[in-house]
């Protein structure tokens, strides 16, 4: 479990086994059978700072996504859907829907990453518009996706940030008047975003 779930903690499997399996064990008997580092001696320690350790040291390779909604001048709900590099912070993905389905999202994903991309990781929540065979499906792109806990917005930091970026920045000061209108604000939006700001080196990569 440990291995499959890298943004598992000790409390967090021995919930899982008692909930799950009926095993009921707590988080020091976890600890005591905890796989090792790699090169390291002793149990492994499972504080928040290994998250933030992994993705510092893994930003060039790593992917992020999210959705946010938007509503229109005439009350219609628009889900917006944004990818970017953790190593640059580049948005690499913007686009909306009003029907978000798994083969929408999918269909995001080939448009944004090319065949020949670096990245290893991709970063999202558990938003079951992602579901199951999207992940099998970005498994053959060459990614492992690494599903956030529940009801833990941080280990999803940077797509967090920049949600809160787009409506600060932008959504804040206008309400679209529908699809097309949001489509072309946020188009603009984004090249202002990516070309407007200095690239970002990778030590300097915080959370």
């Amino acid at each position: 479990m440990a291995l499959e779930n890298p943004t598992w903690g000790q409390a967090r499997v021995a919930a899982e086994l008692s909930v799950k399996l009926g095993i009921y064990v707590s988080p020091r008997t976890v600890r005591a059978y905890w796989p090792p580092e790699s090169g390291s001696r002793g149990p492994h320690r499972t504080s928040s700072q290994h998250w933030k350790t992994f993705v510092r040291n893994h930003a060039q390779s790593i992917v992020a996504c999210d959705f946010f909604v938007v509503v229109t001048a005439r009350f219609r709900i628009l889900y917006v859907f944004l990818l970017m590099e953790l190593g640059t912070r580049r948005i690499l993905h913007c686009n909306l829907t009003a029907h978000p389905t798994a083969e929408w999202t999918l269909q995001q994903f080939r448009e944004a990453i090319p065949c020949d991309h670096p990245y290893r990781f991709l970063i999202r929540d558990r938003d079951s518009i992602i579901s199951a065979e999207v992940d099998d499906q970005l498994k053959a792109f060459g990614l492992r996706v690494l599903r956030t806990p529940a009801r833990a917005p941080q280990a999803n930091a940077y797509c967090e940030r920049l949600v809160g970026t787009v409506r600060r920045e932008c959504l804040d000061f206008m309400i679209p008047l529908g699809e097309k209108h949001l489509s072309r604000i946020l188009a603009e939006w984004v090249t202002h975003y990516n070309q407007g700001r200095p690239v970002l080196r990778h030590n300097s990569v915080r959370l």
